[in-house]
């Protein structure tokens, strides 16, 4: 993943960008939850790589996710949680198709 296609996405380091991607998927994360976007969840967690500039470095890649990095433990973490698998929509899921 790159920052180029994060910030494309609506993700920047001024806040999601109006009528974008980022947008939409905020919106619908948050009348999900019933009202608010979730600290973890793919929304914050995108925004966060957009505002800091670390999509490049997060592990997140065109290939696949690598090995030892902060997105492995993420999705790592995320299966545990899920009985050994990362669910579709989940944010390692959402994260990695952006």
């Amino acid at each position: 993943m790159s920052n180029k296609n994060v910030r494309k996405a609506g993700f920047t380091s001024s806040g999601i960008k109006k009528g974008s991607v980022a947008s939409s998927m905020m919106s619908k994360e948050a009348k999900a939850s019933g009202g608010g976007v979730h600290s973890g969840g793919p929304t914050a967690t995108l925004q966060g790589m957009g505002a800091k500039g670390s999509a490049n470095s997060s592990g997140f890649t065109k290939s696949g996710i690598s090995s030892g990095s902060k997105a492995a433990q993420m999705m790592s973490k995320e299966a545990k949680s899920h009985g050994g698998g990362t669910p579709k929509g989940s944010t390692t899921a959402t994260v990695q198709s952006v």
